[in-house]
């Protein structure tokens, strides 16, 4: 990868404050501009050490650690010694260094200190995780994503003091191939008559906060926690395996409204994993499971869990949503996956634009299954595990 100056790169470089904000569309150049940068920075100062940090290490083995060993080859300052494949650390001859880790490595997140921090597509980590690594850094934090949903980066630090923020779209990248620019402007006349492209190009396009046009649940609100006084109703499971994943969510009654709560998301789980999880989480109370999944059903309840099936008719995923949009519902700010599915989570509509009833998950919807699994039978079932003497 040969490095050139590029629009973004200009703008990256007049960022003062400590903390900066690079919102943007896609191949706008935020993360590599951000890399170049970093590295620039190492190589001109001693001892710096820092942090480059995503939700996953794959994530950032496909995305910043494959641009960051690009840039430093094109630069022809690569030197294999120096980099250590197995920590995902690289030394520069001057003692700084530049690491790689993910936010589901909690000794990583709680562990050492460091001078500088770059989270990749912040978007996709909690507000927690953010704050675990924004304590223990003393110097500069960048933070790049598409502004696909409102998330704690809106309500939190933007505005705030000490924060430079910027936008950034494809056209603040003019090194890109033509091909490419034809690519992302053909959602453009998209956009015009769809809701979906219209959204899209304005998030990818623009690098705005997108609208969510044609939402299927556009009425929830995003809560800290589970309130003290809630009622834990029970629990929806949808099963998963190789590239679903298994997902949990928890149901409470909060007076007049309802609060969803993640508590499992996760690929690669057999019967027992997900039995083991629940031993170990004190999990006892009922679980609403998707009914197309009989044998581990039966297989949980054989562990001693209480897995019921979900009834599924005929629209049973229509039913479902209309069900959640008739009542007050709360997320839980940790439940980082079920909100980034209701981001995605559209209408599909036919050629001509018009909305059809049926969901389009485009960000994924086995969270949000397993939110209609345990608000739907808990409303059809509502004195289930009560019991009344007459």
């Amino acid at each position: 990868m040969v490095v050139k100056k590029t629009i973004a790169l200009t703008k990256l470089q007049n960022l003062k404050n400590r903390i900066k904000i690079i919102r943007g569309g896609t191949s706008a150049g935020k993360t590599i501009c951000i890399l170049v940068l970093l590295i620039d920075y190492a190589i001109r100062n001693k001892g710096k050490e820092i942090s480059v940090v995503a939700e996953s290490i794959p994530h950032l083995r496909r995305g910043a650690l494959k641009d960051f060993l690009n840039i430093l080859k094109g630069m022809q300052r690569f030197n294999e010694e120096k980099y250590n494949r197995s920590t995902l650390k690289y030394e520069f001859s001057n003692g700084s260094y530049i690491e790689f880790f993910s936010t589901d490595q909690p000794d990583k997140l709680r562990g050492a200190r460091r001078t500088d921090l770059f989270i990749n597509e912040c978007n996709n980590i909690n507000f927690e995780s953010y704050n675990q690594l924004a304590i223990r850094t003393s110097g500069d934090i960048w933070l790049d994503y598409n502004p696909s949903v409102t998330f704690w980066v809106d309500k939190e630090l933007i505005g705030s003091k000490d924060t430079d923020f910027v936008t950034l779209t494809y056209k603040d990248n003019e090194i890109l191939p033509k091909t490419i620019v034809d690519e992302i402007e053909k959602a453009k006349e998209k956009s015009k008559i769809s809701t979906y492209w219209a959204n899209w190009w304005k998030v990818y396009g623009l690098g705005q906060l997108g609208s969510l046009e044609g939402a299927c649940i556009p009425d929830w609100q995003e809560i800290e926690q589970v309130p003290t006084q809630a009622r834990l109703l029970g629990y929806g499971m949808d099963f998963g395996y190789s590239i679903d994943s298994s997902s949990l969510i928890a149901l409470y009654k909060w007076d007049d409204a309802y609060v969803f709560d993640e508590i499992l998301y996760r690929k690669q789980m057999l019967n027992r994993d997900i039995s083991n999880f629940l031993k170990n989480n004190d999990i006892d109370d009922y679980i609403y499971a998707d009914s197309a999944e009989p044998k581990s059903i039966a297989e949980l309840n054989t562990y001693g869990h209480k897995v019921l099936p979900v009834s599924k008719g005929r629209d049973s995923v229509v039913y479902g949503i209309n069900l959640i949009n008739q009542n007050k519902i709360y997320v839980t700010r940790r439940s980082k996956n079920l909100i980034k599915e209701l981001g995605g989570y559209i209408w599909l509509e036919d050629k001509q634009g018009n909305i059809l009833q049926k969901p389009n998950p485009t960000s994924g919807d086995h969270a949000i299954d397993a939110s209609r699994y345990i608000l739907s039978s808990i409303l059809e079932n509502p004195n289930r595990g009560e019991y009344h003497i007459y």
